[in-house]
């Protein structure tokens, strides 16, 4: 039989949670395989004590309440409770991450421990339906993430937001070691399980809202942006390299004073050299942390053809424009060419040049 153990990180939370934390003890009671029940106080207000000490008072003998002083955010309370099983539970098996607001069932549960069950080394996570009776934010931002998720990871991971997850105990030193503690650390949990040869699998579960969500955390300003944040740096990134490349090609163009193609690629070769330079540092330091083996080798050989190939096309793409004797053209069919470029070359980048070795084989 698996052990597994249960995670509730919780700010400032209602009667709800004594009710799923005592469901969660009349299933513990029926089968051994929820071991333990761990809760994670987040920093929440004097009013809302009261809960925690109620759910402490209780006698539940594998039920443990742990405190932050302030709040820290999401991920840092999974973190806690990460460690507090790693130094504490040894023999757990996976560790099951629930909501402390009402929208996750013991039923929903099950149903993702028998999925697990068939291969705990997968990451089994639950799946919403999701209809327009869903609040906006929450669809909005769950499809954001999921397309997102599926261009940097080529998985197909239809809710990126679902707190109802069974985590395999291999990956919980990795997720311990992760930046982030508010609610991108969910995200980047899925965005980096390819990486830790973690199987992201679905389990579909009952949908509910209560209140339109409004006991939700979620700060969709400021976790967005946590959340897409890795996305962020490479665009900035790349955003940065295109306008030092366009700026130096215009440049050289107006210095040679004509637009041929000898012209072209001469001023694609001096703005390629330069802004690929920045381009390198910043991905290699800032984007992918250092990831990767022999990355200048590998990088200088896809600047060597992405540079021809934007030097060939910019100048078949020039020939198709309205004619012009100025530099305008040539700078547009450039900056044409280099944005279908720099899709391929993320690809070939995150896949290839930049990739982590997974630490677990």
């Amino acid at each position: 039989m698996l052990k597994i153990s249960v995670i509730i990180p919780a700010l400032n939370p209602d009667n709800r949670l004594n009710k799923l934390i005592q469901d969660l003890n009349e299933i513990k009671g029926t089968t051994r395989i929820v071991n333990n029940i761990i809760v994670i106080d987040d920093g929440s207000d004097k009013i809302h004590q009261s809960i925690f000490q109620q759910l402490e008072s209780l006698p539940i003998k594998n039920l443990k309440v742990l405190h932050h002083e302030y709040n820290k955010g999401k991920g840092a309370a999974l973190k806690t409770g990460f460690k507090y099983i790693e130094n504490n539970l040894p023999d757990v098996d996976g560790i099951a991450t629930m909501d402390s607001d009402g929208q996750h069932t013991v039923s929903a549960l099950n149903s993702c421990l028998n999925k697990f069950s068939l291969n705990p080394n997968n990451l089994v996570i639950g799946v919403r339906h999701f209809t327009n009776e869903i609040p906006f934010r929450s669809q909005f931002g769950n499809i954001l993430t999921s397309r997102l998720v599926k261009i940097l990871t080529h998985q197909n991971i239809s809710d990126t937001q679902t707190g109802l997850r069974i985590i395999p105990i291999s990956y919980i030193d990795d997720l311990i070691t992760f930046p982030g503690d508010r609610f991108e650390f969910e995200f980047d949990m899925l965005l980096q399980a390819k990486k830790h040869n973690i199987k992201v699998v679905e389990q579909p579960i009952p949908t509910i809202y209560i209140d339109g969500n409004k006991s939700s955390h979620f700060r969709v300003i400021r976790d967005s942006i946590a959340i897409y944040a890795r996305f962020l740096k490479f665009a900035a990134s790349g955003f940065i390299s295109f306008i030092v490349d366009i700026v130096l090609f215009y440049l050289v163009l107006f210095i040679i004073g004509n637009h041929i193609l000898n012209s072209i690629l001469i001023a694609t070769i001096v703005s390629r050299v330069l802004s690929s330079i920045v381009n390198y540092s910043i991905n290699h330091r800032v984007v992918f942390n250092n990831s990767g083996s022999k990355t200048f080798i590998k990088y200088g050989c896809l600047f060597v053809v992405q540079m021809f190939a934007s030097g060939f096309l910019t100048d078949a793409l020039t020939t198709l424009l309205p004619f012009s004797n100025g530099q305008l053209m040539p700078t547009i069919a450039k900056m044409i060419v280099d944005f279908a470029l720099f899709i391929i070359s993320y690809q070939i980048q995150r896949d290839f040049i930049f990739k982590e070795v997974p630490k677990h084989v």
